[in-house]
């Protein structure tokens, strides 16, 4: 829905939409690269990360779908960027939200976390363990375990929302997609779109350096928060993907200031890592005169 007379939008949700195509002027005078290298912003909603409005999205294909009930329990294991989503997200729909969280999350963050309206249950600190108890609480109480990396409903969103709004922007001019790999979601997703569009856009992944489990390498500790998550995820498609890049932490950290300093963009590390992978994609001669375009979906903020 666009905005009413008078360009004023409804409400906030309507106004952030689903992402914007940005050029990148100070960072490619500093590097020249030999391709076009566009950004694609949706991190404008409240908590800084495009999963805001995923995590609402995902929480309304499950009311279509009937699978969650009016005002029912909503469940997921995250302490990160998609547990404040959920938990605003939740409180917006009229869903409560628990938050199952390894012992060792911060008080601070539990603080956080509960001041977006989630309930918090603590619990031993792995993901599958956190995820065992989030399921049983949805459960028992009738509710809905929300399961990002599994759940199908994640890619979907990115299939019906993020991928068409990036070739509507676009105008379908594009040569190369860069996105990061946490969930698998927005990488598949937006991926599949497109592919079932066209095979002539190459679909290009990133993962952390110290974490190349895409690529055939460990699982390791990282400064890339919100890709890497030290597994392959469910929602992965890795028939739609061209290519994965690894980049460090430390080059994510430096391209994130790089786009602060150079261009006013407030990245998280995991998006600079994004777009440092695709800054070096846009730098090879082999693509000169290609558009590539990053997807860029977390903030400082997030």
């Amino acid at each position: 829905m666009g905005p009413i007379q008078g360009g004023v939008f409804h409400d906030f949700t309507q106004a952030r939409g689903a992402g914007v195509l940005v050029q990148l002027p100070g960072l490619c005078a500093r590097y020249r690269p030999a391709a076009e290298l566009l950004g694609f912003l949706n991190f404008t909603g409240p908590t800084g990360s495009f999963k805001d409005s995923l995590a609402e999205g995902m929480i309304r294909l499950a009311e279509q779908k009937g699978d969650l009930a009016p005002g029912a329990l909503l469940t997921e294991a995250s302490a990160g960027s998609f547990g404040a989503a959920l938990a605003l997200a939740g409180h917006r729909t009229g869903h409560p939200v628990v938050l199952c969280l390894p012992s060792t999350v911060p008080l601070l963050r539990q603080q956080q976390l509960a001041g977006y309206g989630a309930k918090i249950a603590l619990c031993s600190p792995t993901q599958e363990e956190g995820e065992q108890r989030a399921t049983a609480i949805a459960a028992a109480n009738g509710g809905y375990f929300m399961d990002r990396f599994a759940n199908d409903l994640n890619p979907e969103y990115h299939r019906r929302v993020t991928g068409p709004a990036l070739l509507q922007a676009t105008g379908t001019k594009l040569d190369m997609v860069v996105a990061g790999v946490g969930t698998g979601g927005t990488i598949s997703g937006v991926g599949e779109h497109i592919k079932a569009w066209t095979n002539g856009i190459q679909i290009v992944g990133v993962e952390p350096a110290e974490s190349g489990v895409l690529t055939g390498g460990f699982a390791g500790p990282h400064g890339l928060a919100g890709i890497g998550c030290g597994f392959v995820p469910e929602n992965y498609n890795p028939y739609i993907v061209d290519k994965v890049l690894r980049v460090s932490t430390g080059d994510g950290k430096q391209t994130a200031q790089d786009a602060l300093l150079l261009d006013g963009l407030p990245l998280c590390p995991a998006a600079g890592a994004v777009l440092s992978g695709a800054l070096s994609l846009a730098r090879e001669a082999a693509n000169a005169g290609k558009r590539i375009v990053a997807i860029l979906g977390g903030s400082i903020q997030a």
